[in-house]
C-alpha cells in the first residue's frame, strides 16, 4: 500500500509553518517530512502532530550556517564536532517526534577540500550517527542530490551513496530515494528502483524537471508506485514538490493514494 507524506518546507507554504499540519491532514495525509524544524520547539510540534493525528516520516539534520551557504556538515573536514553536535540536536528531535528516521546531510564542499578527504571524514560521521541514531531505534539516510541543482554537495550519485552504505556496515544506514534528483542521472526509474531496493530506506518524488506536482510524463509516478507496491515497500513516500499553484488545487494526483492511506508500521531494526 503506497502511502504518501507531505514535505511541510514545499507544501502547504501559503499558511504558517504551523498551520500546516492541521491541513495536510484535512487533505488525507497520514504523515508528513520536515526538513528543518528547528526553529520551533520540538514540543510545540509534537502537539501539532498529535492534534493532526500525523505520524512525522522523517527529517534533516540541521544544515549549519545557511548564510555561509552550508547544507550539512557532515562530509566536511575539520567541522566533526559540529556534525556530531548537529547529529545529535536531530536525534533529541526525532525522539521527541517519534520520528523512525534522520537524513544525515553531506554539505556542500570548499573548493580547496579534494573529494577522498570528504569521503573519509563523511564515512566516519555516517559511522558515529548511526551507532547513536541505533541505540536510540532509528535509521540514518543519505540522500544523492543532482548536480545541477546542488553543484557543490558532496554526494551527487546513487553509486556513490550506494559505496558508502555498503562501507559502513552498519544495519541501519539507508538510503533516501528521491526520484526527482535521480532522474537527472537516471533515464530508467523503476530500473533503479529494483537495482537500489535492498537499501531503500526512504522516496521522494516530485515532477522532472521543475520539480512541481507529479505527472505521468515527468515523474511516471504511476508506474513508479505500482512498483513500489510490487514490491512491498513498506515506508513513505515524500512528496517534496513545489506546487505551480495553491497545495489543494494541484493534488488531484495524489486522491487514489491518500484514499487508501494506512498508519505506519513501526520499524523493526533488530
Amino acid at each position: 500500500m503506497i502511502r504518501l507524506a507531505a514535505n511541510l518546507s514545499f507544501l502547504f507554504t501559503e499558511l504558517p509553518f504551523l498551520e500546516r499540519f492541521a491541513a495536510a491532514a484535512r487533505a488525507g495525509f497520514g504523515a508528513v517530512e520536515l526538513a528543518f524544524p528547528y526553529d520551533f520547539p520540538a514540543a510545540e510540534i509534537a502537539a501539532r502532530l498529535r492534534d493532526s493525528g500525523l505520524k512525522l516520516a522523517i527529517l534533516n539534520t540541521p544544515a549549519g550556517d545557511p548564510a555561509r551557504g552550508e547544507i550539512g556538515l557532515a562530509a566536511l573536514p575539520g567541522r566533526e564536532s559540529d556534525a556530531e553536535e548537529s547529529f545529535r540536536c536531530a536525534l533529541r528531535y526525532a525522539e521527541a517526534l517519534d520520528a523512525p528516521r534522520i537524513h544525515l546531510l553531506a554539505g556542500n564542499l570548499p573548493p580547496q577540500v579534494n573529494h577522498q578527504a570528504a569521503d573519509e571524514v563523511f564515512l566516519s560521521n555516517i559511522r558515529r550517527a548511526a551507532d547513536l541514531a541505533a541505540a536510540a531505534g532509528r535509521e540514518i539516510t543519505l540522500e544523492p542530490l543532482n548536480a545541477h541543482d546542488r553543484p557543490a554537495y558532496h554526494l551527487h550519485s546513487l553509486a556513490h551513496a550506494r559505496a558508502l552504505i555498503d562501507a559502513a556496515g552498519r544495519h541501519n544506514v539507508r538510503l533516501q530515494l528521491d526520484l526527482y534528483h535521480a532522474r537527472f542521472a537516471e533515464s530508467d526509474l523503476i530500473g533503479v528502483i529494483d537495482r537500489e531496493f535492498d537499501v531503500i530506506g526512504h522516496v521522494q518524488i516530485a515532477n522532472f524537471p521543475d520539480r512541481g506536482e507529479p505527472t505521468p510524463q515527468g515523474s511516471d509516478y504511476p508506474r513508479v508506485l505500482a512498483r513500489l507496491q510490487e514490491l512491498e515497500y513498506a515506508g513513505y513516500v515524500g512528496c517534496e514538490y513545489v506546487p505551480r499553484g495553491d497545495t489543494r488545487s494541484g493534488m488531484k494526483w495524489a486522491t487514489p493514494y491518500l484514499s487508501m492511506r494506512a498508519p505506519l508500521a513501526r520499524l523493526d531494526l533488530k
